[in-house]
């Protein structure tokens, strides 16, 4: 029995990596992220050649676009969920695969497996762009330091790609789903950190930016990577509970 349930857990969750992999508006949406990163990079690095950098700072530059490029992986989850109720196809999958939870946890996991290594490739393509264009004002970094950092900013856009993915499968339209995340992440939180600045810190992006930040920012510590951590895995397996929760309950 245990090796039959693992083997339909593998074959489920190989098939699901298979459909995000063939889906050519993720391929579009990773190379469009990809290159406005750069562009983004390219432009903070130009305006911050004309005075002296230390090394914190070479790192911020490196990882100033990472406000924008969340969005990329905002729209990456949504996508990866939403985009089978446009088409109708998620009544191919549901038949094919009745398990709603275990197919709707095998989709996070394809995601998660997807996301990860294509967001590793972009922040420490930025991060090194701006390191070998500012590698004549400042030392050098160390290595552990820029690995700390580029793994923990992946990290960060993962978690926010399959918290994006799960609020995508509550709402099951791409549009409105769009309309929430962008409008937290770009509206409500930047107002929540001027007027509930204590509060907002234990919310999903703010604990998540700790994951990164904490290698080359200069401001108070709030929380360590590790709390920051926590907190922003704990928003998203509460989303991701109640995404399947609705997802067993209701009609396709």
């Amino acid at each position: 029995m245990s090796v039959s349930s693992s083997r339909k857990t593998t074959r489920i969750l190989s098939a699901e990596l298979d459909k995000l992999i063939t889906m050519p508006l993720i391929w579009r949406t990773f190379v469009a992220t990809f290159i406005i990163n750069l562009v983004l990079t390219a432009a903070f690095t130009s305006a911050s050649l004309q005075g002296a950098a230390d090394t914190k700072s070479v790192l911020n530059i490196g990882l100033a676009s990472m406000i924008y490029l969340q969005a990329g992986f905002i729209i990456l989850g949504i996508l990866a969920t939403c985009s089978e109720y446009t088409g109708g196809q998620v009544q191919t999958t549901l038949t094919t695969i009745p398990w709603r939870g275990l197919q709707l946890i095998s989709k996070h996991l394809a995601l998660a497996v997807f996301t990860f290594p294509a967001a590793l490739v972009i922040t420490a393509s930025g991060v090194l762009y701006t390191v070998l264009m500012m590698q004549d004002t400042v030392a050098g970094i160390g290595i552990n330091t820029m690995i700390q950092t580029v793994v923990g900013a992946a990290g960060y856009l993962t978690v926010t790609t399959l918290l994006s993915a799960a609020v995508g499968a509550l709402l099951r339209r791409t549009t409105p789903a769009l309309v929430v995340l962008l409008g937290y992440y770009f509206i409500v939180s930047p107002l929540m950190s001027d007027f509930l600045p204590r509060v907002h810190n234990y919310f999903p992006d703010a604990a998540g930016a700790y994951m990164y930040m904490e290698t080359f920012s200069n401001e108070v510590k709030v929380l360590t990577p590790m709390q920051g951590t926590g907190i922003a895995v704990g928003w998203t397996l509460i989303f991701m509970a109640i995404a399947i929760v609705f997802y067993r309950k209701r009609d396709a």
